[in-house]
């Protein structure tokens, strides 16, 4: 079974989490008997699309004249693309129904999590929608004995320093403002935020926000994945406080290294995440700092093991698993009932 991994311009996602989803795609066909890459979309049994540029219609219809099958995979939707950049809320409602349009030239559709799924049927998606996690690589994200020194010397930061860090597009909806205000209200600790975006394709207050001069506060761009791997073992707490998500495959990154996580108690993590369980999750900013407060006194229980184990059980294996029984399903064109949900 031949499968043709789709993302066009692969360029302007590489940053995002979709760019991170494709690698995992790829990662996860190579590890399993039975499935093979095709180097080219005419050797491909399966036609797997991951994003909803004008090429990836093109590509999905050519995939049904030439009798291939193809799997849309839903990496976003209207909500997460609200209160992202410069007037994204004005024209949501005309993205939904481009995804929309989008998604249903898929045989199938794939989506992270079951809160997704959730919103893509209530917006009329008709065709079987199979909820698997984007994954995780256990065996790059672990930690080695030297990454913390190093990106504390790199960043600056001495070893009794407290870090806490995040990431993502440089966006409301990640959080973003939350995380500077954060940094102003508690000056003893260090707050680090990696990612990026076009200063131009941003709100004036998210400009302003990243380029705020206060001492315990760094933006330190986009950076390569063995540089956040790092990061995360050189921090002291993961603080995602993002408003919406598919999924979030940093969160997956942190629980795999083992740092403490503090997410906003969102829909998207109820069914996988459980607060004070194996994450600590957070309603308002005020909570939001008495969590950060008590996680760096050590005041707070030490969740990472049971974070370790969420993660585990989105590992490429398991991914490349459940990729095989989609793809094997479409080609024999079994109808679905139910989707595939990790435990």
């Amino acid at each position: 079974m031949k499968i043709y991994i789709y993302s066009g311009h692969q360029g302007w996602i590489e940053h995002s989490g979709v760019g991170r989803a494709v690698y995992h795609q790829k990662n996860a066909i190579s590890g399993m008997k039975g499935m093979e890459l095709a180097e080219k979309k005419e050797d491909a049994d399966v036609i797997h699309i991951n994003t909803i540029f004008p090429g990836s219609v093109r590509m999905a219809l050519w995939a049904k004249r030439h009798g291939k099958k193809v799997v849309f995979h839903a990496h976003s939707t209207k909500e997460d693309f609200r209160n992202s950049f410069i007037g994204s809320n004005a024209v949501a409602e005309l993205f939904g129904s481009w995804i929309r349009f989008c998604y249903q030239l898929g045989d199938v559709i794939i989506t992270p999590s079951e809160y997704a799924r959730e919103l893509l049927l209530a917006q009329g998606i008709t065709k079987p929608v199979f909820v698997m996690s984007n994954g995780i690589d256990l065996e790059y994200y672990h930690r080695e004995a030297d990454d913390r020194r190093y990106f504390r010397e790199k960043y600056g930061y001495a070893e009794d320093d407290k870090v806490v860090m995040s990431a993502g597009l440089w966006i409301r909806r990640k959080g973003i403002l939350d995380f500077i205000e954060m940094a102003k209200r508690l000056p003893e600790y260090q707050f680090i935020w990696f990612g990026d975006a076009k200063l131009w394709s941003v709100p004036k207050e998210i400009r302003d926000g990243v380029r705020s001069q206060l001492p315990n506060l760094h933006f330190a761009g986009y950076v390569k994945k063995d540089e956040l791997r790092r990061a995360y073992a050189g921090s002291d707490l993961f603080w995602f406080p993002t408003y919406e998500e598919t999924e979030g495959i940093v969160i997956l990154e942190a629980l795999a290294m083992k740092i403490p996580v503090l997410v906003r108690n969102i829909p998207v993590y109820r069914s996988w995440l459980t607060g004070g369980k194996d994450a600590y999750t957070f309603g308002n900013q005020e909570q939001a700092g008495d969590y950060i407060e008590a996680i760096l006194k050590g005041k707070a229980e030490d969740l990472t093991e049971a974070g370790y184990q969420v993660a585990a059980v989105r590992s490429m294996k398991q991914i490349g698993m459940k990729l095989q029984e989609i793809y094997q399903a479409v080609l024999a064109k079994e109808q679905f009932e139910k989707s595939l949900l990790f435990p």
